[in-house]
């Protein structure tokens, strides 16, 4: 009988160090996967920032003309409801592509060139995700069209 309690013993101990390790491996498994969406949501916000910069700066460089910035940025450009757009869009590796192959999508809406060359052409930018979450925004302003 003596001999039966000490092997029942053991194989508790050995159960509550399985049943430990495998607490542990579950909470690393948790932390693991919560820092993999962290790193991609910072990569998301960081290449978000950095296209709406180069498309804020493009902007304000060409002094608000639409069509020299879909070339600059490689997207497209139009005019809806007496406002100016450009669209360009960018795949999962933040590559500009076609809409077909986009995961995200930098927008900029200006206001009417119409106003003359020397009125402030302001613009919203925002930079999304094609699920419609919006990664970063704001608004930019540009010198109106030159007279060349």
């Amino acid at each position: 009988m003596n001999r039966r309690s000490k092997s029942t013993l053991f194989l508790m101990e050995q159960l509550i160090v399985v049943a430990v390790f495998a607490i542990c491996a579950a909470a690393c498994v948790r932390i693991l996967t919560a820092s993999y969406f962290m790193a991609t949501e910072t990569r998301d916000l960081s290449n978000a920032i950095r296209a709406a910069e180069s498309g804020a700066e493009c902007y304000k460089a060409i002094s608000g003309d639409i069509v020299k910035m879909a070339e600059m940025l490689g997207g497209s450009h139009t005019y809806y409801d007496g406002s100016a757009v450009v669209i360009v869009h960018y795949d999962k590796d933040w590559r500009v592509c076609g809409e077909e192959d986009a995961s995200y999508k930098l927008s900029l809406v200006s206001g009417s060139p119409d106003a003359g060359p020397t009125a402030a052409l302001p613009g919203e930018l925002s930079v999304e995700k094609l699920t419609g979450e919006v990664i970063v925004a704001f608004v930019v302003a540009a010198r109106g069209l030159r007279d060349e």
